[in-house]
């Protein structure tokens, strides 16, 4: 993964490439509300636990991937990934 350190006036920041939210110092609350989201989504509606997978494995391969966000269409790869009908926005998957 690549990382670098991004300063700011308040705090040092991790910034990560081609990190996921579970990944990431600072970000347990954000990740915290995807695994609720994963949790309280209908089962017809989610990906099932393998394509989800297939879906992060292939998104952690994307140089869109920044800072656990997808710099096409803006949204945590996490959570897109979670619905079954939902398509990534530079058609991998």
């Amino acid at each position: 993964m690549d990382t670098s350190e991004v300063k700011t006036d308040a705090a040092e920041l991790r910034h990560c490439r081609r990190c996921f939210l579970y990944e990431m110092d600072g970000q347990e609350t954000s990740y915290q509300s995807v695994v609720r989201l994963r949790q309280a989504m209908p089962a017809a509606e989610k990906a099932d636990d393998a394509e989800y997978d297939r879906r992060l494995s292939v998104c952690r391969e994307c140089p869109y991937l920044d800072n656990a966000t997808c710099m096409q269409c803006g949204c945590y790869a996490e959570v897109r990934a979670l619905k079954r009908t939902a398509r990534c926005p530079v058609k991998h998957w």
